[in-house]
């Protein structure tokens, strides 16, 4: 006898993003990590600048007791990044260049930075000096001052050995205003260079994969490069570091803000060898991978030839590409056009694809 089912005593099963405790995947910089965003800090904290959700906050102190200044940029950020030293740079050199990389997509000049350390007990004081002298190194190259800080030591077995938390503030010229919610159906997307390469050093140290070439993580200072380009090119509308979440995140986030669709060509992102195979190798896909010397900005198609000729020129845009544009359809969306002919729906990440990268 067959069993005669009351559809309305159904109820919907909760949904995944409704989780009882913290998941690795909240700090992936993908879709647990905007819905903790949406769900939890926005309601508790939200302003008319914290809900803009850019990369820094742009602030204005003119009007307080008369005052006449300039707007700031603020950003702060956390690195926890293992194994602490990588090819290509360290978890201290990481934490400068996220910062600044953070206040000058946002076209702001970067002055000033904060670092909090916390530290294990048993951290070899030789390595904590190392780490001291590349973000000194760090700071000169990027021309700016750290100015405060402060330090903790947890427990043995507490923190895997350094933690670094770091704030920053920059100068944003009169007249400027990139935002991630200004781009229009027309423009094109540019990326500075290859893509994953940082994500892809960590792993190789991690899983002791050995490439003909050493691959180095790209972790830079996007001072000048952006500073170039929006002198050649003061029209841009937004720019962005794919860091944690990678490509796709920040193209994701870009397609909602602004209310547009995004359509990329897998065969103009430009992508190392080295990237390629070992994300094959590991079942990775590269548009996921974080980066921490790369950008991605979007132009007005009138500016976008000659913004990729003035990338192009830096050295750290000597691979950069159009790789995209913005359009009306699929709203909120971002698609790519395979090698192979086929369209794709490229999704934010949706768990943690490579955990404690930066």
């Amino acid at each position: 006898m067959s069993k005669v089912i009351d559809f309305d005593q159904l109820s919907c099963p909760v949904p995944l993003s409704n989780y009882e405790h913290v998941l690795l995947g909240h700090g992936s910089g993908g879709r647990l990590t905007a819905d903790l965003i949406q769900r939890l800090f926005l309601p508790a904290f939200g302003n008319e600048i914290l809900s803009a959700l850019e990369d820094q906050a742009t602030v204005s102190l003119s009007g307080m007791n008369g005052l006449r200044a300039p707007r700031l940029a603020f950003t702060t950020d956390s690195f926890v990044v293992r194994p602490i030293f990588f090819p290509g740079g360290d978890i201290g050199k990481l934490a400068v260049h996220g910062t600044v990389n953070d206040l000058a997509v946002g076209g702001a000049k970067p002055l000033f930075l904060s670092a909090a350390f916390i530290l294990e007990e048993g951290l070899a004081m030789v390595d904590l000096r190392r780490i001291v002298s590349s973000m000194r190194e760090a700071c000169a190259l990027a021309e700016i001052s750290l100015v405060t800080g402060d330090t903790k030591v947890v427990d043995r077995g507490k923190g895997d050995q350094i933690f670094i938390a770091t704030s920053g503030i920059g100068i944003v010229p009169d007249g400027r205003a990139l935002s991630i919610r200004a781009a229009r159906p027309g423009d094109r997307i540019l990326v500075s260079g290859t893509i994953g390469d940082h994500g892809i050093a960590i792993m190789s140290v991690r899983e002791g994969i050995e490439f003909e070439t050493v691959l180095e993580s790209d972790s830079a200072p996007l001072t000048d490069l952006t500073r170039v380009m929006l002198e050649a090119c003061p029209g841009i509308r937004c720019m962005r570091d794919p860091t944690r979440g990678g490509l796709s995140s920040a193209l994701n986030e870009l397609a909602v803000a602004s209310g547009v669709g995004v359509e990329l060509h897998e065969a103009s992102i430009p992508l190392r060898p080295e990237v390629r195979g070992a994300c094959e190798m590991l079942g990775l896909d590269p548009l996921y991978v974080a980066n921490e010397g790369k950008l991605i900005a979007v132009a007005p198609p009138a500016d976008a030839d000659r913004l990729l000729e003035v990338m192009r020129s830096h050295p750290l845009g000597r691979n950069a590409a159009i790789i995209g544009e913005v359009v009306e359809d699929h709203l909120g969306m971002v698609t790519m056009h395979s090698v192979v002919g086929g369209e794709r729906v490229v999704t934010m990440l949706a768990g943690e694809q490579l955990p404690r990268i930066c």
